[in-house]
């Protein structure tokens, strides 16, 4: 008899979260706030609420440990949330490990990730405070396309700079954004000043998310019905990723486990954010639990960059946050990584670097997709570049379990499908993908540290 390879655990329909779980309350200390680049001062009001919906500036700052969600929000997560948690028997098998290796798996949503946990809430707020736009930035397309379904459901225009390799290399999901009406642009490209700038220099410029942020923050600035969108940064999209992370928290409870390993990518963190946070004040009573971000070897933020002050956008001016960086200027290869290119990873994300409450290790991507097709194989789920991060860390983790003779529960987010990355997969199943060996000299070029007189 053949043992299935997957075991689903499930909640009941009516055990959606109705409120999201703010973290900021219980961490040793807040996150620097985000300063001014013009002043060094902390954002004033007027700052913030021209950058984003007034609900939004107020979550930001809360400090109220849960915060409601709309019923409007909440009518939508119910279209496929609660998401299942699987428990991998044929990814254990193959390792031989005696831990056990479960996953919450958010490709099921409509637009294919997590991401549109908080895209329906951003859209959400935008529409009740009459924001006629929205527009943000994107690399490979996953916030893009989630931010583009929740603008068409709520009735929000989107516009989406998209990081230019991305845009002309994967069209697939800019088509889908297209498809749900949004205006997608490559970055850089000639419809800003920024964007002509950066295209002057390098006719060829690859685009970075920072880019895609300077182009998106200029047309934000000059149109007072727009404002801006964040896919993972800023403490309220991370807020309001803590479904996640509430909802495996009851799944686990159904078969009598607690995680030892809470395991996740990270370009910036909101994947992350919502499965660990919810998890974080075990951690700080004492518990021994191991969180552990997973990212790219050619933009490896968190494991070679430097907790600092830098900006968030390529030209520097958009706001300075405190967090890991690899400098603004740092311009990431076309690699398959999907979302996990950003410069500087969430002040939240990297404040827990920062205290010592999570770890961090960098793949190839050579060893990322091995991971990926592996999982393919045994259990017919694609995984998302993104998500084949995390799972290169789960199958190292698993194996020192093995070595260890540990018996441990390993949790991870499949943060989303890779259906539409298979021309990835394509070229590292014939031999074309290229790990890039060091990022020394960009990263000397970029990383020169921003000075803050405030």
């Amino acid at each position: 008899m053949i043992e299935a390879p997957l075991e689903r655990i499930d909640l009941p329909i009516d055990r959606i979260p109705d409120r999201w779980y703010n973290v900021l309350p219980d961490l040793p200390r807040a996150p620097d706030e985000l300063l001014d680049p013009q002043t060094g001062e902390p954002l004033s009001e007027d700052y913030l609420v021209r950058l984003l919906p007034r609900a939004l500036v107020a979550q930001e700052r809360s400090l109220e440990r849960w915060i409601s969600i709309p019923d409007e929000v909440a009518g939508q997560y119910r279209v496929w949330r609660p998401t299942p948690l699987y428990r991998a028997h044929a990814l254990e098998r193959e390792l031989g490990t005696p831990a056990e290796i479960y996953f919450k798996y958010e490709g099921a949503s409509p637009s294919g990730s997590h991401k549109l946990n908080s895209a329906l809430a951003q859209a959400y707020y935008a529409k009740q405070e009459g924001v006629q736009r929205l527009v943000t930035d994107t690399g490979a397309g996953q916030w893009g396309t989630a931010l583009a379904l929740a603008g068409a459901l709520m009735g929000v225009e989107v516009v989406v700079y998209m990081v230019r390799a991305s845009f002309h290399h994967k069209p697939s999901r800019r088509h889908l954004m297209e498809t749900f009406d949004a205006t997608v642009l490559p970055s850089p490209g000639i419809s800003t000043e920024v964007g002509r700038s950066f295209l002057a220099e390098d006719p060829d410029h690859p685009g970075s998310e920072a880019t895609a942020v300077s182009e998106a923050l200029e047309v934000v600035r000059s149109d007072p019905e727009a404002r801006f969108s964040m896919g993972a940064f800023a403490n309220h999209v991370l807020l309001h990723q803590t479904v996640i992370g509430m909802e495996a928290r009851e799944q686990l409870e159904l078969v009598d486990r607690d995680p030892d390993y809470l395991i996740a990518s990270v370009g910036c963190g909101s994947n992350m954010g919502g499965l660990a946070l919810p998890w974080v004040t075990d951690k700080l009573n004492g518990r021994d639990l191991t969180i552990l971000a997973a990212e790219p070897a050619a933009c490896p933020t968190l494991t070679q960059g430097e907790y600092r002050w830098d900006f968030a956008d390529a030209t520097g001016s958009g706001p300075l946050s405190r967090t890991y960086t690899l400098g603004h200027e740092f311009v990431p290869p076309p690699i398959h990584a999907g979302g996990l290119r950003y410069h500087g990873a969430a002040p939240l994300a990297g404040l827990l670097r920062d205290e010592g409450l999570m770890d961090a290790v960098a793949y190839q991507q050579n060893e990322v997709f091995a991971a990926g097709k592996l999982f393919t194989r045994l259990t017919g789920f694609l995984p998302a570049p993104e998500t084949a991060h995390a799972l290169r860390a789960v199958i190292d983790v698993a194996r020192e379990c093995r070595e260890r003779k540990r018996k441990a529960t390993i949790l991870f987010c499949y943060s989303g499908h890779g259906l539409l990355d298979l021309g990835a997969y394509g070229k590292f199943n014939s031999g074309e993908l290229q790990d890039v060996e060091t990022m020394a000299e960009s990263l000397s070029d970029a990383s020169s540290p921003v000075e803050v007189h405030a």
